[in-house]
């Protein structure tokens, strides 16, 4: 008799501890931040709540707390501040100055993102193979002199509109890239400041008056605006470019673009070696390393522009 309820009692330990995990794993709440409603944050958190669902950090074991601070930086430090008075196994955060906001205030989680173009200029890392912090993800950084070559192909230019909003990082790197590199390419950068929707308006129509093609930049403000913005460059036969997928498919003509929903995987990735233990500075932030074309062939044709076979034929994605 004793021997056969020590057998029943180690069966009973070893159901446990399968289940442990289980139990534990029940009891996890993640945090989410997005900065505003932009498609790319969306697509990107898709890819990584369907790697965490993969490895079993799914609903209903896991409960996730999912905030938007619809591109109101105000409103971004007062939910980071609700998440900070909370218990969170982990926080998820879309977009610059998200992650931007919740690194600022949360040093004893961890935080795993994804849309964040430049992480060291952003001050959110220390750096791309360890951020010395409690962070890591991915960003959708491409290599600009590759932008400008593609950009070539179509036609080539001598003046370039630089859309970008003062105070947002991503924003202002982005302009940084472009002016970096505009003597070797012998083009001349523009900056434009675009702070709310109605310098639309008031600045561009001058402005496509004067350049050869307009570029558009990760900020919140131009990603509400894309429609009367496009129309404007089609008007003045302008080409517009970006390196955000969800721009192009509003409108923007080309873009080289990484693909969101694929960084959101690649940092699911991440936030499951971060729940099963491995520290987040650790763990290298990374970018895809080969971005894809993606064109808007109606905007091409309202813009009078022709796009060259070869460069439709490279073309990951096309919208008509």
């Amino acid at each position: 008799m004793a021997q056969r309820n020590r057998y029943w009692l180690l069966c009973l330990m070893q159901i446990m501890l399968i289940c442990a995990p289980l139990n534990a794993q029940a009891e996890k709440k993640i945090g989410v931040l997005l900065f505003s409603e932009e498609a790319r944050y969306h697509e990107s958190l898709k890819g990584i709540r369907e790697q965490l669902a993969k490895a079993g950090y799914k609903e209903p074991n896991v409960r996730f707390v999912v905030g938007n601070a619809g591109g109101s930086k105000a409103k971004a430090a007062d939910m980071v501040r609700n998440y900070a008075s909370a218990d969170y196994a982990l926080m998820i955060t879309l977009g610059t100055n998200a992650t931007i906001a919740v690194a600022k205030e949360i040093k004893d989680v961890p935080i795993v993102f994804s849309m964040v173009y430049d992480p060291v200029e952003a001050r959110v890392a220390k750096g791309w193979q360890s951020s010395g912090t409690n962070v890591t993800g991915t960003s959708p950084m491409i290599h600009i002199t590759e932008l400008l070559s593609r950009l070539r192909e179509i036609r080539p230019v001598k003046r370039i509109a630089a859309l970008y909003t003062p105070g947002e990082k991503n924003s202002e790197s982005q302009l940084k890239e472009l002016q970096r590199v505009q003597s070797r390419y012998g083009i001349k950068v523009l900056p434009v400041i675009i702070s709310k929707k109605e310098d639309v308006e008031q600045i561009l129509p001058e402005v496509m008056g004067s350049v050869d093609a307009v570029y558009f930049s990760g900020s919140s403000v131009i990603g509400s605006t894309i429609p009367p913005i496009v129309e404007l460059a089609a008007r003045a036969g302008v080409i517009s470019f970006t390196h955000l997928e969800d721009l192009v498919a509003e409108g923007v003509l080309f873009g080289l673009c990484a693909d969101p929903y694929q960084l959101g995987l690649l940092a699911g990735k991440k936030a499951v070696a971060v729940l099963r233990g491995t520290k987040p500075s650790s763990i290298p932030i990374e970018y895809i390393a080969r971005p894809g074309v993606v064109i808007n062939r109606k905007t091409a044709a309202a813009s009078k522009v022709q796009i060259p076979k070869a460069l439709l034929q490279k073309a990951a994605k096309i919208y008509n």
